[in-house]
Order: structure tokens, then C-alpha cells, then sequence
């Protein structure tokens, strides 16, 4: 391993919209931490907003080192560490719990501190810095092992050929596998996915078919729609998975999408626009008796925005999930590794790659092209 520099490059984010590039102390690892060399850094298309506080759950205890989720490499380990190694491949995700009450202290490392006193001083006590950094220091609980050899080597070698940063999509995989899961979803049920077509949601959709069941893509657009089903292979012998072009008339929006047989089960992913529009009706309608609907997006309704008596009369499971479990991602990685979770270039997917002095670039280029398979990360 290379030595460990004293001093590290680091986006310092001093308040909010006051970022710059600085050197700051390489952290040391701890008891619960290690220490991780940053291959890449997701750039996620709102991270404009976390820089800028833009909304009230974005405000950290400053000065902070923003992001997120990242792909790096064991460089010092922890006293109490047992299942890595230094040099490893690892994957950090952001979803942080307290080990002694992770009911009620949750965070969301560099981009938000929970929303009770108590996370809010957990993360400022704990885990302030993020990884937009050549260095950052990560809790044990979220640094989840790669199998370097099947993920990057070619073809020729068994592998299957993914770059470093192409990884990343798995990011957004885990979100929505936390999601699917909740809800128990079995290979050869029938699922729509509403909306279908944006970073979160498409990954819904190529996740579900991973996991083996028959997918139904709703959204307002054909032409992501058609963008979305040439990105997700299907092998042979293997139904494609459906799609259906949303109207926002609910009762034929509802017939189109139960017209490929009885439907299971819902995943909703609106983002905060979408606060007041039909689909996640039309696919309620459409569920058989005893299905259930896993809600993850960010409506800001007041009210469910579907019938109680539909919901009453049919035994449906309504079921909020924030984030995922730490063994989802476990058995996420699993996925990807068999090869049944497509990534990179046979899934159409772009990853767009800025060294970590042109983090503004970024920044900006993220918010501007967002969507299913389409990825900015820093390369410090």
C-alpha cells in the first residue's frame, strides 16, 4: 500500500454555498472506523442543494467534508477490524444507524443529520466528514467488501469487465432493493414500477428483473420508456419485462396496466414533483387482492392519495420504507456479482468522471443530467 500521507485534498464546505478545495488532516482509523483511500465519489444530481442547504434537511454541523457514497480501498484498518484487509475493494454507503438505537438516530453521512436532536449530534460527533476526500474515515457497519476479480477483469478471465467508477450504479441499486425486499418480493410475481424512468426508478426496474420478476414500467414518457427497456438486457427465454405510457386518466390508466395479468405488488418512487398526480392511484386500482405497495419516493401529500375502501376490501399492504437494511446490501453486491444485476456499457449506462479540483464542474454537470444510468463522480 502507499503511504499515508499527514495531510489530505478535501472539498471543505464552511457553511452553506461556501465550499473550496483545502488540505485537511488525514483522519486516523478508531475503534468501529477505518480508514478508506478514495478511488471515486458519486456525485448525485441534488448535490447542488446539500452544498447549498437548500432545504432545512440538507444544514450540517459545519465545517463539514460533504458526499456520500463511495468506492475505495482499505488503507489502515481498526483495531477491532476482522473482515478486511488493507488493499481491499470496498463499497461505502451513506445510510449510517446508531449501534445502540438505530430505530431513532438515522443519517445520511455528508448530505444529512437525521431528523432529531439525537442524530444531529451523532453525526456531528462522529461523522462530520464525508468522502468527497482522498481519505475518508468510515464506520465499520457501512464498508461492504467487492469482489474485485469477478467485477473487473474481462470476460476471458470470468469476470465481468466493469470499470471502478461504473460500480457506482450500485448505489442507487441498494435503495431500491431495500425497497423490493420490504415488501417480499419472489421471483415470478408480477410488479409495476411508477414512476420508471429517473436514476432511482429506473434502477427499480432493472433490480426487480434481476431479482426474477415480471416488471411493469409506468411512465409519461414513451421514448424513456423505450430508452429504459433497450438498457436492461434479457436473456434468452426470459420475458421482457412491460411498459405502459401513463395518461393521468386513472381508470385507463389502471386497465393498461392490469392488462398483462394479476399484479402483485407496487413500488412507488415519486420524487417531490410529482406531490399530487395519479399514477401511484392508477397502479393501487390495479393490484390484485392481498398485494402490497412499498413507498419510497418523496410526494409530499397529505393524504394517501389512493381509495381506503380499495385498499380495505382487497387486503393491500401499504408499506413506507426509508432506506434499507445493512444485509440488503450484502446480498445487493451478491446480485451484481452473479451477473444478473447488469452494469456499465451493456446496460447503456455513462459515467461521467471530473478529477476532485474540478468538483464545481461536477456539481454542476450532475444537476443537469440526471436520470436511469446516467452517473457523475469525482476521482480524487
Amino acid at each position: 500500500m502507499t503511504p499515508i500521507p499527514s495531510q489530505m485534498r478535501a472539498i471543505h464546505l464552511l457553511s452553506p454555498g461556501r465550499a473550496t478545495l483545502a488540505s485537511l488532516p488525514t483522519p486516523s482509523p478508531r475503534s468501529g472506523a477505518i480508514l478508506i483511500r478514495i478511488l471515486t465519489v458519486y456525485v448525485q444530481s441534488n448535490t447542488v442543494d446539500i452544498l447549498n442547504a437548500s432545504h432545512p434537511l440538507y444544514e450540517l454541523p459545519y465545517p463539514v467534508v460533504p458526499g456520500t457514497n463511495a468506492i475505495g480501498r482499505v488503507a489502515a484498518l481498526s483495531p477491532d477490524t476482522t473482515a478486511f484487509k488493507e488493499g481491499d475493494l470496498v463499497l461505502l454507503d451513506s445510510f449510517i444507524r446508531a449501534r445502540d438505537d438505530p430505530w431513532n438516530v438515522q443519517i445520511l453521512w455528508g448530505a444529512n443529520a437525521g431528523i432529531t436532536p439525537a442524530s444531529k449530534e451523532f453525526l456531528k460527533g462522529n461523522w462530520r466528514d464525508g468522502c468527497m476526500a482522498e481519505y475518508a474515515l468510515a464506520p465499520l457497519e457501512n464498508v461492504h467488501g467487492l469482489d474485485e476479480m469477478r467485477l473487473t477483469d474481462s470476460p476471458s478471465n470470468h469476470g465481468l469487465g466493469y470499470t471502478i467508477p461504473e460500480l457506482l450504479y450500485l448505489v442507487s441499486c441498494i435503495i431500491v432493493y431495500g425497497g423490493l425486499k420490504g415488501i417480499g418480493l419472489q421471483p415470478g410475481e408480477r410488479i409495476i414500477v411508477t414512476p420508471a424512468t429517473g436514476a432511482s426508478s429506473g434502477a427499480a426496474v432493472a433490480v426487480a428483473h434481476a431479482m426474477g420478476a415480471n416488471v411493469i414500467a409506468a411512465s409519461r414518457s414513451d421514448s424513456k420508456l423505450a430508452t429504459l427497456k433497450a438498457s436492461i438486457p434479457t436473456s434468452p427465454g426470459r420475458r421482457p419485462f412491460e411498459t405502459v405510457v401513463m395518461t393521468d386518466d386513472v381508470e385507463k390508466d389502471a386497465a393498461a396496466l392490469r392488462a398483462f395479468g394479476p399484479v402483485d405488488a407496487v413500488i412507488d418512487m415519486s420524487p417531490p414533483a410529482a406531490t399530487g398526480s395519479q399514477h401511484i392511484r392508477s397502479a393501487v386500482l390495479a393490484l390484485r387482492a392481498y398485494g402490497r405497495v412499498s413507498l419510497m419516493g418523496g410526494r409530499a401529500d397529505e393524504s394517501l392519495p389512493f381509495p381506503w375502501l380499495t385498499v380495505l376490501a382487497n387486503n393491500l399492504t401499504i408499506k413506507g420504507q426509508f432506506m434499507y437494511k445493512r444485509k440488503d446490501v450484502k446480498e445487493l453486491i451478491n446480485l451484481a456479482e452473479s451477473g444478473l444485476l447488469k452494469m456499465g456499457k451493456e446496460a447503456g449506462h455513462e459515467v461521467e468522471e471530473f478529477p476532485l479540483e474540478k468538483w464545481e464542474a461536477a456539481v454542476d454537470f450532475a444537476a443537469k443530467n440526471a436520470g436511469h444510468g446516467k452517473m457523475t463522480c469525482i476521482v480524487p
